[in-house]
């Protein structure tokens, strides 16, 4: 989006991004409470818009860390104890249907883990350059992964402390999974779930919402 953009605070389809996606969460009646994972010295902005746009679920701010898999790790840290599933998402993903969000945390809880995800439909190759191809992947057994992913709790904080004490990182939660053996259910999404990434994602993102 560019240096100067905060993605999350654009005005998308008459809201902050972020807001789109809080919504979402707070309306989906499977879900207890929420964590938002934000810069230090931005928590004033998050209350705010929890007050603007009156979100009912009760809400924690956990601050940030220098990776995915440690911002990941204090939010679970805000998480009450009775909470037995949690369901990790983009906060630039808005489109995530609740019914979705409803099974992934099903599959969790039955099976541990689980994340919504697409099958590749591109053909895909792999480079090892970046400049010629090195050679054609077999799209049938590719998936793209999306969020949310959502896991027992228990089997989250085990797979990220592994991660933490190996000295690893992943880019993404599903990855700290692998290091333990921890099978993760693919979910999939039969409705769009974008991800704001670049200019051109906005109008699109907006056309769903709309719909």
């Amino acid at each position: 989006m560019g240096p100067e953009t905060d993605k999350l605070f654009l005005t998308v389809a008459g809201r902050p991004l972020v807001a789109q996606t809080w919504g979402r969460f707070d309306a989906a009646s499977c879900i207890d409470e929420i964590v938002i994972v934000v810069r230090d010295g931005r928590q004033s902005e998050f209350t705010e818009l929890a007050a603007r746009y009156k979100f009912k679920k009760p809400y924690h701010l956990a601050i940030g860390g220098k990776e995915r898999q440690d911002s990941v790790w204090n939010g679970l840290q805000c998480l009450s104890e009775k909470i037995e599933i949690v369901a990790i998402q983009d906060a630039a993903r808005p489109c995530t249907s609740l019914a979705l969000i409803q099974s992934t945390i099903e599959a969790a809880r039955q099976d541990g883990a689980a994340v919504a995800a697409q099958p590749v439909t591109d053909t895909i190759k792999l480079s090892e350059d970046g400049k010629f191809i090195s050679r054609h992947l077999d799209r049938s057994v590719l998936w793209a992964v999306q969020t949310p992913q959502t896991f027992r709790v228990d089997v989250i904080r085990r797979a990220l402390a592994k991660v933490r004490q190996a000295g690893a990182q992943v880019t993404d939660d599903t990855a700290a999974c692998e290091l333990i053996g921890q099978p993760v259910r693919l979910i999939h999404g039969k409705e769009p779930n974008p991800k704001v990434t670049i200019p051109s994602d906005v109008p699109y993102v907006e056309m769903l919402l709309a719909s």
